[in-house]
């Protein structure tokens, strides 16, 4: 059986004709399928993709389902016929040989459910990518992090994290993962529609015993932010709430109440801090965000109920069990090794 590489596209046709082409030129067709999701595109997408790309499979969705909705319909319609997918955001550039070392370790470690590549910047291959840099982590309060990428600061690379490591989260720009795995927690969540998502599906995986690895054999090179530009407070509102929404749905008992007290005055300060650098829109993006978890918190309830009776590890390893906003800001350590040391 081979990996389907699922994209999701909505009104991307640009970034479909600038990356395809190396996804096509460097995945054999005897590993795996490539198979574009579009998420009701009103652009000529589906067009270019008939025209220019015609060995790449399509599945048009109805509307547009945001991240995680339109990847639980497309890997629905799949079936059982993939021993992996893989979830592939259209903004890659693929390299010779990228795909072959994240199976290969799949193959070898029945106990793994999911790995990411290397993720380096499109626009500067000797840099992390923001999204995902050499695999996730989260500390104590819910802020998440990576090898490579700490908050803004983002490292060089210079081999440091080429190791293969187990981490917390793998980023949903490049995931392979079981279809037994990711439907045996119940995929993505889509309430959450887009960001922190892959985080929410991993920590579920995490807190049930199995693992998640960064394979840095393999590397892939990300624009990201092509969705919405880092400073739109949308994307902070997303952000924000879909944060408190997976602490709220995986967090122990014992820890969440004193969690989100102090991430209560935490959000407040962030909020006046994008108020003193004039982004008064994401400074009311933070607020929202907040109003919208105590609307939906209800129904996340069961979902809480049956993680928490799934759990069979805890504390999680790669959980940072510390504060990163003091690390970083206080104790200025602004890289992945000073912060762990």
């Amino acid at each position: 059986m081979k990996t389907a590489i699922v994209i999701l596209n909505w009104n991307g046709a640009a970034m479909l004709r600038r990356f395809l082409p190396s996804v096509v030129a460097n995945t054999p067709a005897e590993l795996a399928d490539i198979i574009v999701a579009d998420n009701a595109s009103t652009d000529d997408s589906m067009e270019t993709l008939r025209c220019s790309f015609p060995g790449v499979q399509t599945l048009r969705l109805d509307k547009n389902y945001g991240f995680a909705g339109g990847y639980q319909r497309a890997l629905r319609l799949l079936g059982d016929r993939y021993a992996y997918f893989l979830l592939l955001n259209s903004d890659i550039h693929t390299p010779q040989g990228w795909l072959q070392p994240l199976v290969n370790y799949m193959d070898n470690h029945p106990d793994v459910a999911a790995c990411q590549p290397k993720l380096l910047a499109e626009h500067d291959h000797g840099s992390f990518e923001y999204a995902g840099a050499a695999g996730g982590y989260i500390d104590s309060l819910g802020y998440p992090f990576c090898r490579g990428r700490v908050f803004s600061h983002v490292e060089r690379d210079s081999g440091q994290y080429d190791n293969v490591a187990d981490v917390f989260w793998a980023t949903g720009a490049a995931l392979l993962i079981r279809p037994a795995d990711y439907w045996g927690v119940g995929g993505l969540d889509e309430r959450f529609f887009a960001h922190q998502e892959e985080i929410d599906l991993c920590w579920r995986l995490r807190a049930r015993g199995r693992r998640i690895v960064c394979v840095a054999s393999s590397h892939v090179y990300h624009v990201g932010g092509g969705t919405l530009p880092k400073e739109n407070p949308q994307k902070t509102f997303l952000n924000f709430r879909n944060n408190l929404l997976l602490l709220y749905k995986n967090m122990p008992a014992a820890r969440l109440h004193a969690v989100m007290r102090r991430r209560y005055w935490l959000d407040a300060l962030a909020s006046l801090m994008f108020l003193c650098k004039g982004e008064v829109g994401s400074c009311r993006a933070v607020w929202r965000a907040r109003r919208a978890f105590g609307r939906m918190r209800r129904d996340f309830a069961d979902d809480r109920r049956r993680n928490l009776e799934a759990t069979t590890l805890d504390p999680i390893p790669e959980m940072l069990q510390q504060s990163l906003l003091a690390a970083f800001h206080l104790r200025r350590r602004h890289t992945f090794a000073e912060i762990m040391a």
